[in-house]
């Protein structure tokens, strides 16, 4: 008796846990788009530029870019911002997009630890 209880307890739990994470990731819609950028960086202070360039922009809910995969998870309304912005804005704080490159200017301020492989 006490072996069936311990399981659906466990089994009420878990599907408590399960509902609520998926809840958090619901699909894009009309107004709210998730986007995967290449973006170039190396070292926790790239990671904090580049999410810091958009954490307080109007109309991005959700930034985290990833070291390893070098990769910008980006959620944001499609009728405030596009992608093109959004990549404009990480370029202007000194690193280089699928499609955007930052300034010589700027990449040259970054501290040594940040300075990236540019290509050409």
């Amino acid at each position: 008796m006490k072996t069936i209880k311990a399981f659906f307890v466990i089994a009420f739990v878990f599907a408590i846990t399960s509902t609520t994470k998926a809840q958090n990731y619901k699909l894009d819609g009309p107004f709210m788009a998730t986007k995967a950028i290449k973006v170039n960086g190396v070292c926790d202070m790239c990671k904090h530029r580049i999410e810091s360039a958009l954490k307080t922009t109007s109309g991005i809910s959700y930034v985290n870019w990833d070291i390893d995969s070098k990769t910008l998870l980006v959620k944001y309304s499609r009728t405030k911002i596009n992608t093109d912005k959004i990549q404009e804005l990480v370029a202007a704080d000194g690193h280089d997009t699928e499609k955007v490159k930052a300034s010589d200017v700027v990449y040259n301020a970054l501290p040594d630890c940040c300075h990236y492989p540019r290509k050409s």
